[in-house]
């Protein structure tokens, strides 16, 4: 298939389009490279665009012809959120409309959306399933939860396809690859911590002692990336014979707590992780971890990397030489 990468210079983006060329599918990258990398985008060619310029995306597809789409453009910062919430409203949700109306021109009738654990707000299960209530806390998950709305709405009206697959922390690196996890500026913990490593005089910050949890600090499930790229290629399979607006949420069902993952750095690393203490961040619930027992039925998809350790040497071989 010629498939078109929405956000491929990104970091979910770069590794679901090397994925998808490795089992032979073509990949154009579109990204306007605000927060992605140029050289990231090592599978397929890069057209720089913005889903919130209508044309210039009419220009990406002009003269293509795209089997389906993986969409990965957003904000996604969740404290950032809650400070600029129209910034993410406009470009999470005015974009993605405005990505489907030129798609639904176009015909195309196939996405994959890159969701979030995030529309579930704070969990009332110990395992959150697809059918735990919804109520996002920060204008970050409320925007996902809004295109998963419009995704069920076009599957009404249009008979477009799609699937939202909710990464719960997505981790890790493809270091042979020459990608990895770098963004300006960093929010999440694994790339923080281990960067902390590498320059002690910059102590991670622990947000928040006072959490409901074992140990007082956030509990969440991290999966790594390239499983959940192989999870965005059986999405695209799934399409062929399922009709509608799917969702399934992606992770391990095991959750580590910030103090867990930063012992368990210590035990990869060799090495002691500075931290210092810092207040909570607005918009963070105590525990996210998931249930994916569906995805594992229906899409047959099983995560190769179980274990928080892997998941952390990955992103350590990748953080001692960045490429980027």
């Amino acid at each position: 298939m010629h498939l078109l990468v929405c956000g491929g210079a990104g970091y979910v983006g770069s590794h679901v389009a090397r994925v998808l060329d490795a089992r032979g599918h073509r990949v154009t990258v579109l990204d306007n490279l605000s927060t992605g990398h140029a050289e990231a985008v090592r599978w397929g060619r890069l057209v720089e665009a913005d889903i919130l310029d209508v044309d210039s995306l009419e220009a990406a597809f002009h003269g293509q012809r795209f089997d389906a789409v993986l969409h990965f453009c957003a904000r996604s910062l969740v404290g950032e959120s809650v400070s600029a919430p129209y910034d993410y409203y406009e470009n999470n949700v005015v974009g993605t409309l405005n990505l489907l109306r030129v798609m639904r021109r176009h015909a195309v009738d196939r996405i994959v959306f890159s969701s979030t654990a995030a529309v579930f707000g704070n969990p009332v299960a110990a395992l959150i399933d697809e059918d735990h209530p919804k109520a996002p806390i920060n204008p970050y998950g409320a925007s996902k939860l809004m295109v998963e709305r419009m995704l069920a709405d076009a599957a009404h009206a249009y008979g477009l396809r799609s699937v939202c697959l909710r990464y719960f922390n997505a981790a890790g690196a493809s270091a042979e690859d020459g990608i990895g996890e770098s963004h300006k500026p960093e929010t999440h913990l694994i790339p923080n911590l281990l960067r902390a490593l590498i320059n002690p005089a910059a102590p991670l910050k622990v947000f928040g002692q006072d959490y409901p949890t074992p140990d007082g600090t956030c509990v969440r499930d991290y999966v790594h990336v390239l499983d959940l790229a192989d999870a965005h290629v059986r999405a695209l399979d799934h399409m062929d014979g399922a009709p509608g607006a799917h969702a399934f949420n992606l992770g391990n069902g095991t959750g580590f707590s910030v103090m867990q993952v930063i012992r368990a750095a210590e035990r990869v690393t060799g090495l002691p992780v500075p931290f210092e203490p810092a207040p909570r961040r607005a918009g963070d619930p105590p525990v996210l971890v998931a249930a994916s027992q569906r995805a594992r039925d229906i899409l047959g998809w099983s995560p190769v990397y179980t274990g928080i350790e892997d998941v952390l040497r990955t992103a350590w071989d990748w953080h001692r030489a960045p490429a980027f």
